[in-house]
């Protein structure tokens, strides 16, 4: 497994190794004696799986707020996906910048979102599964989004109109969303 990072400090790039023959490919998607290793000593405690049905299904940018702040491990099963990490804690440096990673089904990319991150992704086929592990439960009280077209956070998602959840129609700019994240100086 190789753990790479990203332009944003502690998001990172998990690319599990594939071993392959001719009747196809093996590969260890978690590993936690390896992630610990690299820094990811979480106990994940829920697991999830989305299909998207169409092309251009956009869900993001969402965060899940203290006490149930969620890490989430995130890959892509079937179909492709642009999966984006946005900077949500006040007072860090980066604080609004993005990163983005291209995750198939084809190249077995996963991406790592911390707490204190906003998070979302836009399919790129048709019947897109996108699975995640989390390191909190869904807790609805806790759930909130920012808008994924705001103009002040400038993610490139390479469509004018997808299709959104009301949830994600409806999400407030970054400029009017609550700051439940606070950046500790860390990194």
């Amino acid at each position: 497994m190789q753990i790479d990072p990203t332009d944003l400090p502690d998001v990172l790039m998990v690319t599990p190794r594939r071993f392959g023959d001719d009747r196809g490919w093996f590969s260890e998607t978690f590993n936690a004696a390896q992630m610990a290793a690299a820094g990811i000593d979480i106990p994940w405690v829920q697991d999830n799986h989305s299909l998207s049905a169409a092309k251009g299904t956009l869900r993001g940018l969402h965060y899940q707020r203290p006490p149930h702040a969620q890490d989430k491990l995130v890959r892509c099963s079937r179909g492709a996906i642009l999966d984006v990490a946005v900077d949500f804690r006040e007072g860090s440096p980066h604080f609004g910048r993005w990163v983005s990673a291209e995750l198939s089904a084809e190249n077995g990319r996963q991406i790592f979102v911390p707490k204190g991150f906003l998070h979302g992704f836009l399919t790129l086929s048709d019947n897109t599964e996108v699975q995640y592990k989390c390191s909190d439960i869904y807790a609805p009280d806790c759930d909130g989004a920012v808008a994924w077209d705001d103009p002040d956070i400038g993610v490139d998602w390479g469509v004018l109109q997808p299709v959104l959840s009301d949830k994600d129609r409806n999400a407030p700019r970054l400029a009017d969303a609550p700051r439940p994240f606070r950046w500790d100086g860390a990194r």
